[in-house]
């Protein structure tokens, strides 16, 4: 037996990946993810809409409010990806958060993340905001 046959098939479907797409950011904000990207890197964009909007944020278990709280923790840690911070702010706003909760999801950050990357995260939320 193959190390495939024993795996779950994960589906990867993308026009649902395009079309959620198409939910979660406007169109600024899409174009301002991955600008000129086409051009470098043909394909790729294709590929992360394809396998993130389409295949993984298509798992249930978790909200997509409750990715994108994920989506903030994380790319707060990381730090010094505010392009893609602001995008998933305001894809925050688009699926209802308020901005305090925002707001708050940055201060509650702050133990975890360190302050100063706390403090880069709510700088981008006030510029988003």
């Amino acid at each position: 037996m193959s190390s495939a046959e024993h795996f779950t098939q994960t589906p990867l479907d993308r026009d649902e990946g395009y079309r959620l797409l198409d939910v979660l950011q406007d169109e600024a904000t899409q174009s301002a993810a991955l600008p000129g990207l086409e051009d470098l890197a043909p394909g790729f964009a294709d590929w992360i809409v394809t396998s993130l909007f389409g295949g993984t944020y298509q798992r249930e278990g978790l909200s997509l409010r409750d990715r994108q709280l994920l989506n903030l923790a994380a790319l707060t840690a990381m730090g010094g990806v505010e392009p893609q911070l602001t995008g998933h702010v305001k894809t925050c706003l688009r699926l209802g958060m308020t901005r305090e909760e925002i707001v708050e999801a940055f201060v509650h950050l702050a133990p975890y993340t360190g302050v100063p990357k706390a403090l880069a995260g709510l700088r981008v939320a006030a510029a988003a905001l």
